[in-house]
């Protein structure tokens, strides 16, 4: 059975961090990308970050490039998402979802963890 499971989003102050996590099993991720996706109230969802898991090449969304990095533990089969320097705008429901390489479609999703940046 193909799960990924989110945790650590919260609510943190602006210029705070957090660090999500997701914990994919029932796969092999070694022909998989794993990316982080986000949306806020009333908007659609957008496009955070991506790790190609056996190379370990990353993507950004200009929006965060600087403040967020995505890793991964092989041991653990989890992919992280740091959050740094984070802002308002970065409030949403953050979710993982997985994609074999070389295709468009992500076909794995996991139920998605809030964070909320606010004073």
């Amino acid at each position: 059975q193909v799960q990924l499971v989110e945790s650590g989003g919260g609510l943190v102050q602006p210029g705070g961090s957090l660090r999500l996590s997701c914990a994919a099993s029932g796969f092999t991720l070694d022909d998989y990308a794993i990316g982080w996706f986000r949306q806020a109230p009333g908007k659609e969802r957008e496009f955070v970050a991506r790790i190609n898991w056996g190379g370990g090449s990353t993507v950004y969304a200009d929006s965060v490039k600087g403040r967020f990095t995505i890793s991964r533990d092989n041991a653990k089969n989890t992919v992280y998402l740091q959050m740094n320097s984070l802002k308002p705008e970065d409030t949403g429901v953050y979710y993982c979802a997985a994609r074999r390489l070389r295709t468009s479609e992500y076909e794995y999703w996991g139920q998605g963890t809030q964070v909320t940046v606010s004073s």
